[in-house]
Parts: structure tokens; sequence; C-alpha cells
């Protein structure tokens, strides 16, 4: 299963005891693949460092993604732009679609807007949601 994971599901998911945190046990065990692209790695870096402060943290967290050997890197070739609510947000979308992606986690309401097209097909789960599939392998 290989998925596309939302900032905002990164965040909750480091902390040792936090709701969601046997999601990131399950990424360290290798029971999903987790996809994605250059431009998502910086933004991972970017909130980690804006939210804890903590450059040798997020230095660790960058580190474990990148060297993991369940982690799919892709450089997406075109850009869908299905989101207009957050423009932003389509990082995560081309990152899915070219990844074929089995789902992207993300709590983030502007994903409902996938919702209205039948192609490309982008399955979004939220963190909860996810967690009981993780929970279920």
């Amino acid at each position: 299963m290989k998925i596309v994971l939302d900032t905002n599901c990164l965040i909750p998911i480091l902390v040792p005891g936090s709701f969601g945190h046997d999601i990131w046990q399950a990424f360290r065990q290798g029971r999903y693949t987790l996809c994605v692209s250059t431009e998502i790695l910086l933004e991972y870096e970017e909130i980690l460092m804006r939210m804890t402060e903590d450059r040798e943290f997020t230095s660790l967290v960058i580190e474990a993604i990148s060297n993991a050997p369940n982690v799919e890197r892709v450089t997406p070739a075109y850009h869908f732009n299905l989101i207009t609510a957050d423009p932003d947000d389509n990082k995560f979308v081309d990152c899915a679609i070219t990844a074929g992606a089995t789902y992207i986690v993300s709590n983030d309401r502007h994903f409902s807007e996938l919702q209205r097209y039948d192609f490309p097909k982008v399955d979004v789960r939220t963190l909860a949601e996810f967690l009981n599939i993780v929970r279920s392998l």
C-alpha cells in the first residue's frame, strides 16, 4: 500500500504516545510505502522547523524519511491543479497520482474537492481512518 501523507498529519504521528503514533511506527516497520516529492519533503522540513524550532529533531525526521527503504521518491511531470481552494495542496495530489498511491492521508477539508473528479481518482482518508487501516494490517 502506498500513501502520500499531508503535512498536517505528519506532525501528530511523530509524538510517542499521541493519537496516530502507530502510523509512524508502521512506517518505521515498513508496513506501507510513503510517497514523497522534493516539494513535499521541503514542506515537511519547513513546517517541522517552524513548529518545533528544533533543527536536530527536524533533521532526524527528514533523514529518517529520506533514507527509509519504504519511501518512493517521485517527480511529478504534470501538475493537475485539481484543488482550487488551496493550490498549495496540489503538490500532494500530483505526487499521489504520479506514484499511483492508494491514499492521500489528510485532515485538510480542501481535499474534499477531489470527490468531484472521476479521473484521475484520488482516494483521501483522514488520519483517524488511516490509523484504523494501519491497525488492521
